[in-house]
Formats: structure tokens, sequence, C-alpha cells
């Protein structure tokens, strides 16, 4: 499979959707992959079986608070950058690239890199969604240490990193994206084909450009498509997906802490008849509760739509007065092993209760 300039709004679309609200926002990074993409010719998509054993594979993203990316504006150089920087630092190729998350900007920025640099980019990611922390990637999650990595940041400034602890590596490179104004770009987790193949979720981008197609194609009130949506997702590594609450957003608070957006949004219902849904945030959408119910929980994905065009919206961008549909939608398998829930459960957040899974 190919991706060209054609496809990047259905990807986007499609990303933002299974992003959860985070993984950095992807108008900026669209247009910087559309004019790459016309100037170097469309991006090879591989399945990881696809992979050579012994190919050499790393991941490349973003790291910082989503909402600094609205104002720190990536450019063209920063992916090419980062990984010329890696490559130097390693002494090798690379030979193909992977993405930490699906994303709405970090399903971009590895493929701006794999255009640039005449790369094949993976069919897959690191979480099937998007989440906070280096040490919630499958990646890190099937024993493969983040680094040797490199950092570069919007000065086109070079960090080296030398830390195999994910959760150590998380707050050190999260510090540099606090000092580098918020946002940097992080080449990480080198590894085998043959590593590869066994901690990659395969499929995910080819599923996010399937799903942003349909939703292009289905422009509308989001109840209008919930069941086409449920049709989508059945048979999936997902599973269900179904509305579970509509109305309007009555407040919202958010500050940068640490180098993570963190706050709350709570949204009336749309018939004023039960009680407010109160939706915790931190980049993602991490926990929906109604009154004392938990309707949907970290790792399952919490999906907030544009009541009217369906359109998803980054935790970022939501505001006051917006009308919204919040759907739940199941999580992959790997993500609910009882080693998994130690890193993406709900109680690693800080929360109390006990993950019960969606579906």
């Amino acid at each position: 499979m190919r991706i060209g300039a054609d496809d990047l709004d259905a990807l986007a679309i499609g990303s933002v959707f299974l992003a959860t609200g985070g993984g950095g926002d992807p108008y900026i990074p669209k247009l910087i992959t559309a004019n790459a993409l016309k100037e170097f010719g469309s991006a090879e998509i591989i399945a990881p079986d696809d992979l050579s054993d012994d190919a050499f594979v790393c991941a490349i993203g973003s790291v910082g608070a989503p909402t600094v990316s609205l104002e720190l504006l990536p450019s063209i150089d920063e992916a090419s950058g980062a990984l010329a920087a890696f490559e130097e630092h390693m002494g090798r190729k690379v030979d193909a690239i992977a993405a930490f998350e699906i994303g709405g900007g970090n399903s971009l920025i590895p493929l701006l890199a794999a255009a640039t640099r005449n790369l094949p980019m993976i069919d897959g990611d690191g979480m099937a969604r998007a989440l906070p922390e280096a040490q919630m990637m499958t990646y890190a999650m099937a024993g493969i240490p983040p680094t040797p990595s490199v950092s570069y940041d919007y000065m086109g400034k070079v960090r080296h990193f030398d830390c195999p602890d994910p959760l150590e590596y998380e707050g050190i490179i999260r510090e540099c994206a606090v000092e580098s104004g918020g946002m940097i770009t992080t080449v990480e987790h080198p590894m085998s084909g043959s590593q590869c193949k066994q901690a990659i979720i395969p499929g995910t981008l080819s599923f996010a450009l399937k799903l942003g197609r349909l939703l292009e194609q289905n422009r509308g009130p989001a109840e209008a498509i919930a069941d086409r949506l449920s049709q989508v997702f059945e048979g999936t590594i997902y599973g269900a997906c179904r509305i579970v609450f509509s109305g309007k957003v009555s407040a919202k608070s958010s500050r940068v802490v640490g180098g993570y957006d963190v706050g709350e949004a709570t949204v009336e219902p749309q018939d004023g008849s039960a009680h407010p849904m109160k939706i915790t945030i931190k980049n993602e959408y991490l926990l929906a509760q109604v009154g004392e119910d938990i309707v949907a929980s970290v790792p399952d994905l919490i999906v907030i739509l544009d009541a009217e065009t369906s359109t998803p919206i980054n935790a970022e961008r939501l505001r006051y007065g917006q009308r919204i549909a919040v759907f739940a939608i199941g999580a992959p398998a790997v993500l609910k092993t009882p080693e998994a829930l130690k890193v993406v459960g709900p109680q690693y957040f800080g929360f109390t209760h006990e993950y019960d899974p969606f579906c």
C-alpha cells in the first residue's frame, strides 16, 4: 500500500478518532506531510510481517502537551532531522519507521519522516490509540528498551539519551520537552524486524485510513453514523463501538502540568433528564463518568465527535458550548492483560476503580 497527499485528510480524521482526544493536532503536520509527499512521492506502507528479521527499525513521534502544538508549530525539518541525528548516533541506517501511537499528529510525523527519507512506514503502532507516556507503548511492554534515543527541538538542538528503564525514561524525556518549549520530536525504541513483529500492534494505520474515509463520506449528525461506526469496528481488535452520551459542553478546564495537558470537561445531557457526564483528561480522554457510574475508562477508548458533523474533536480543541456525542470503544486485548493494566489501567492514573472492560 502507498499513501499519497490525497489520502491525508482521511488518515488525519481517522487517527484523531482513534487518538481519544490526544496524539497532537493534525492540521499543521498534515500540511507539511502533504507538501513532502508531493515533492518526494507517495510513502510505502508495509505490513510488519514484510520486515526481514534483521531489519533496523525505530519509532518516531512528538512528545509534549498537545496544546503546545497549536502554538509551537512543527516544521518539515524536525522529523527528518531527528531521524538523521538518530542514524548518526547509532552508526547505521534505519530500514523502516514505526509510529508511537495512532494520533492525529503522531500518525503523520512518522509518515513525514518516511516520505522525506524514502523509507517504508510500518502499518501498525505501539498503542492502537493514543496514551500519554512512553512506558505505555507495546514496544516497552515487550521488553524493548526505549534507548539509545535522540530528541530534536524547534531550534534544531539534538540530545541523546541512554536509559533502559521506560518509566525513568518517560520522566527524563518529558522534562526535556518542558525545557524545549513544551514539544519535541524523538526517535527511540531501536529494534530488529523480529522484535518489531512481536511488539507492534499491526494494521492500525490502514484501519485509521479506512475509518477516516467512512467519516468523510458520512458527514452529518453523529447519531446517524453510530450504526455504521459499530459495523466498521465489528471483528477488529477493538470490538464494540457505541454512543454512550450526547449533550453540550458546559465547562472545560485544562492546564499544562509536567509536560501534559491535564483537565476535565463537563457535558450536560441533551434532554436535561440525567446527571452530566464528567470527562477526565491527561492529554487523552481517560474517564467518562455520569454520577457515580463509570461509563468508560482507560484503556478503553473514549471518543468525542461534533454532534452535527461527526468530526472527531481533540481534547485541546474541546470548547464550552460545543454540542457533542461521546462514544466508547473496546481496547485491544494486548492492552487488557494484567501486565499491561499495570501501566495503562485506571489505577495507574490515580483512579480508585478496577478496570471493567467495555467489551
